[in-house]
């Protein structure tokens, strides 16, 4: 019975030091057959360009696209648009740091481009939007990344009620749903989909800091899966956030430093 081996990485985020722990940590314990990847790989981080050089280099790797690199090729931003600063003076100064963060990606992919000779915004620019693999045993799976037929909003979470994630998962036609985009790793069974969240390779959520990643293993009987955990180097990823004056240094060292907790968990704070 030959074993399937397939890496599952979300949300990288420009940042090459938690990257490559991460994939050394595959190499220690026997590598891959595939990678699958699920978005967000260049924003909010020191160096898009280590991240798609690394990324085009893996073999058998499948990829789609998430949010943030929605944002870098096309020029969408997330909220607040400047209608809402127009609307919402307070909201100004907000608008302003994410236009300058995701300026500062795409000249820093494009300039890639031209050292490198590959036109990374073009290769962003066709990743899907889902896709559709079938493992051995026929288990079908449909991996997004945020939720089915969006790569934005609230993203799937544990709090979520029954009837919460029965709505957002409807109509998927999957039996295995993968998911990013909220950096928490999660694994949840809604009648008979299960729907699996690897977390975040870079940008982690406290209290855990460590880069997190899935390795799959299937079979023609069936696939398990262990989520792995990997520390990297966080405060040299602060300096190099500095070094390089990106824009978006402060809101990137809440990650580093712990201090940015799951959405749901700033809400029950703030009630």
């Amino acid at each position: 019975m030959n074993d399937q081996r397939i890496a599952i990485l979300a949300d990288i985020h420009g940042n090459p030091i938690a990257l490559d722990a991460v994939l050394a940590d595959i190499l220690s314990i026997g590598g891959v057959d595939q990678y699958w990847l699920l978005g967000d790989y260049v924003a909010l981080g020191f160096d898009p360009h280590g991240v798609l050089t690394r990324l085009r280099d893996l073999k058998e790797a499948r990829f789609i696209r998430g949010n943030t690199d929605r944002y870098v090729i096309n020029g969408d931003l997330p909220f607040p648009s400047l209608k809402d600063a127009l609307e919402k003076p307070e909201l100004l100064r907000r608008h302003i740091r994410i236009v300058r963060s995701f300026a500062w990606t795409a000249g820093a992919v494009s300039a890639s481009s031209l050292s490198s000779k590959s036109d990374y915004l073009a290769w962003l620019s066709t990743l899907p939007v889902e896709m559709r693999m079938t493992l051995p045993d026929g288990t079908s799976v449909l991996a997004v990344h945020a939720s089915p037929g969006e790569d934005d909003g609230d993203g799937l979470s544990l709090v979520m009620s029954d009837q919460e994630m029965e709505e957002a998962v409807a109509g998927c036609n999957a039996d295995l749903l993968l998911v990013g985009h909220t950096h928490v790793p999660f694994e949840r069974t809604v009648g008979k989909l299960r729907v699996i969240n690897p977390g975040s390779v870079s940008n982690p959520m406290a209290p855990d800091l460590r880069a997190s990643y899935v390795m799959l293993i299937a079979n023609t009987s069936g696939y398990t899966f262990a989520f792995r955990r990997v520390d990297f180097d966080r405060q040299a990823c602060i300096e190099a956030v500095r070094r390089v004056r990106h824009p978006s240094w402060r809101y990137i060292q809440l990650f580093m430093s712990g201090e940015r907790h799951p959405n749901w968990e700033s809400r029950a704070s703030q009630e």
